[in-house]
C-alpha cells in the first residue's frame, strides 16, 4: 500500500508489473515528463503531476478494452488518493469516461496525452529522427496533415488547450521542451546536428 502521497518508484512498479510494452512504457515517460515540466511552468508539484502523468494508462497493455475503468480498479485496491485517481480517469473523458477534467492538472493530462503522440511522430520523420532539433511549427504543420498520425484525436488536444486557456502553439512548443529531457529514454535523441 502507498504511503500518502504514492512515490515515483511506487508508480514505476505498478506500471512495470502491469505493462511489457516499450511503447507504452516510452509514451508514459513522455507524458510523465511533460505534465512534470508543465507542474513547474504553473508553480504546482512536479512530483504529484509526474507520477499521475506515469500511471494515466496503467492497464492500457492488459485491458484496453476497460481502460480507465480498470485502473481505477488497481488504484483503489492499492489504496491510492482519490484525486490522483479522479485524475486519471479525467484523461479518458468523451472516450471511456464521463469525469471531466476540472482541476489544472487533469486539464492538462488530458491535453498532452494525445499530443505526445504527434509530437513524437513529427520528431520520427524528421531527418535526424530527434525532438532535440523538433519546431513547433514543424509539428503544426503535420497537424494540418489530418493523415499524418491519423491516431491522434486533434479535437481532444483543441478542447484540452481551450480548457487550459492556452494556444495550441504555446502548448506544442512546451510539450516538446517536456519531453526533451527524456529524448533518449523514449527513443527520439535520435542524431541532432551538433550546435
Amino acid at each position: 500500500m502507498p504511503s500518502n502521497p504514492p512515490t515515483r518508484e511506487q508508480a514505476w512498479d505498478l506500471l512495470t508489473r502491469y505493462n511489457q510494452s516499450d511503447n507504452l512504457i516510452s509514451h508514459a515517460l513522455a507524458v510523465e515528463s511533460v505534465m512534470r515540466h508543465f507542474a513547474a511552468k504553473f508553480g504546482e508539484d512536479p512530483d504529484k503531476w509526474g507520477i499521475i502523468g506515469l500511471i494515466h494508462d496503467l492497464d492500457y497493455d492488459q485491458f484496453p478494452d476497460l481502460h480507465c475503468r480498470k485502473t481505477e480498479e488497481i488504484l483503489n485496491a492499492e489504496g491510492w488518493p482519490q484525486e490522483y485517481i479522479r485524475a486519471v480517469l479525467s484523461h479518458g473523458y468523451g472516450i471511456v469516461t464521463d469525469v471531466e477534467p476540472q482541476s489544472l492538472l487533469e486539464k492538462t493530462l488530458y491535453t498532452i496525452d494525445e499530443l505526445t503522440g504527434l509530437v513524437a511522430a513529427a520528431a520520427l520523420v524528421r531527418p535526424s529522427k530527434s525532438i532535440l532539433d523538433l519546431k513547433p511549427k514543424s509539428v503544426k504543420k503535420k497537424w494540418k496533415d489530418k493523415r499524418f498520425a491519423a491516431g491522434v484525436d486533434r479535437r481532444i488536444i483543441e478542447d484540452g488547450c481551450s480548457r487550459m486557456n492556452m494556444e495550441l502553439s504555446e502548448v506544442i512548443s512546451e510539450t516538446i521542451a517536456g519531453m526533451q529531457p527524456v529524448a533518449e529514454r523514449i527513443g527520439l535523441k535520435g542524431s541532432p546536428p551538433e550546435d
